[in-house]
């Protein structure tokens, strides 16, 4: 068959399923599945087992599971996880496809224009908790299984189909996940579908992402809260000390100023400024931070931001001197660095920096490695050229500020896999905010592309 009757194949049964591919994607937006302890697990569970039940009606998989493995560390078990699996056949390889089923919280109702959780189509797009990161790539996965069966009579690809279900939260289990269900997961292709496209005219691959670091840091001045007007001005308290501290991490126009934070050297395209503050929300009054091309800010320097600080209202706050303030800080970690190499810098410079004799302590640390790809497999090739017939222009390899730690682990886990880094999202997705969406030409091409590679991959 030529590209061309095989691209009016794919574009004749897209038509054909696309009523049903909207309403399973909506119907996954309608299960709240936030993975957070602070939220009802049966949801999570709700979640897998629509997921199971989605896979098992493909008819193709062998095996279709719904699994947890332990917290390391805990007495507990990580969230369910789906994974169905069909063995290759005629020495053909595995592809394993991966997604998330579980979502982020959702914020603020009322900032939200429609409920976070009520999948609602406006303007070419299907707003909805979920619907960008990561159900779309589910549906994605899903879909492009199916027309591969609907577009070719003798499939002797191996197909895992591993639907996670605590990416959200930082995927406690995975690493043991990966160790107890190796053989179920083995593949000589793994392609994550968790990633974005440069807009939604133009695709691309994504070849590196940082790395990230979080922990809690709590600074400490005084054995007890004292009276404002009695010893301020003498007594540093610990918020003064945090502020100072929070700004040793920059230098005057916002650069990272941490000795041992890397810089990864790669090319990057040209971002225009009004694009980035549109899609930012910057303020027009706002300025950029930072020095270099705006890519290679986002995708190639180390970043720290402090996400949060555990310190008393303002509708309820006293008179005092705190003795303490505790942070959440996550440091963003260039391609090419190591996550622990970028803690040991991170804690050096803090205690170097720590005014007035503070005391600080550092708890509840997370690592995450950075991930960096040359892209150029065989598999990246058929993706790309999949990607160029469903969109109609070449795509680009693209950087992600943003981290997806488990890649790694797929790497160090499966060294000979080549591992593709796709998605589904847009600069105007705005997962993990209030109001996040899905552009529904988007997935159509996503899964266009990807049925495409799979069939590519099958060897015909």
């Amino acid at each position: 068959m030529s590209d061309s009757q095989r691209t009016t194949a794919v574009e004749k049964l897209l038509n054909r399923e696309w009523s049903d591919i909207v309403s399973t994607l909506s119907d996954l937006v309608r299960i709240p599945s936030v993975s957070w302890p602070a939220f009802e697990s049966v949801n999570v569970e709700r979640s897998a087992e629509a997921v199971a039940q989605l896979a098992k009606e493909l008819g193709v998989f062998d095996s279709v599971e719904i699994l947890r493995s332990p917290i390391p560390g805990s007495s507990e078990l990580g969230q369910p996880a789906v994974v169905a699996r069909r063995a290759s056949q005629n020495g053909a390889p595995t592809v394993l496809l991966y997604a998330h089923h579980d979502v982020q919280p959702p914020g603020n109702d009322d900032d939200w224009e429609s409920p976070a959780f009520e999948p609602t189509e406006r303007n070419g797009r299907l707003f909805g908790r979920g619907s960008a990161d990561d159900k779309a790539g589910i549906v994605t996965h899903l879909f492009s299984i199916r027309l591969l069966l609907d577009l070719v009579d003798d499939v002797d690809l191996g197909l895992v189909l591993f639907i996670e279900g605590e990416e959200e939260f930082g995927s406690p289990s995975f690493d043991a996940f990966l160790t107890e269900h190796r053989d179920k997961l083995q593949a000589d292709t793994i392609v994550v579908a968790d990633s974005g496209n440069w807009s939604v005219d133009v695709p691309a691959l994504t070849t590196s992402l940082r790395g990230n670091v979080t922990f809690a840091l709590t600074i400490r001045t005084l054995d007890h809260g004292v009276h404002s007007g009695m010893f301020g001005g003498a007594v540093p308290d610990a918020m003064l000390a945090a502020a100072r501290l929070i700004d040793s991490f920059y230098t005057a126009n916002g650069s990272i100023a941490v000795a041992g934070l890397a810089v990864h050297d790669r090319q990057v395209p040209d971002y225009d400024e009004k694009t980035l503050r549109h899609e930012a929300g910057m303020l027009d009054s706002t300025t950029f931070i930072g020095a270099g091309d705006l890519m290679h800010r986002l995708w190639s320097q180390p970043a720290i931001t402090v996400t949060g600080i555990d310190a008393p209202p303002v509708e309820s706050a006293s008179n005092t001197l705190l003795p303490s303030v505790r942070l959440r800080v996550s440091v963003r970690v260039a391609p090419g660095q190591r996550a622990v190499s970028a803690l040991d810098a991170v804690r050096d410079h803090i205690a170097g920096h720590i005014p007035f004799g503070a005391q600080f302590t550092l708890e509840d640390v997370n690592l995450g490695e950075a991930f960096l790809d040359s892209g150029v497999g065989p598999a990246a090739r058929a993706a790309r050229a999949g990607m160029r017939d469903a969109w109609g222009i070449d795509p680009i390899d693209m950087g992600v500020g943003g981290s997806i730690p488990f890649i790694a682990t797929f790497k160090q886990a499966f060294p000979d896999a080549e591992v593709l880094v796709t998605g589904v999202e847009d600069p105007d997705s705005r997962a993990h905010g209030t109001n996040e969406s899905l552009h529904l030409e988007v997935l159509r091409r996503a899964i266009y592309a990807q049925t495409l590679l799979l069939w590519s991959l099958n060897g015909e």
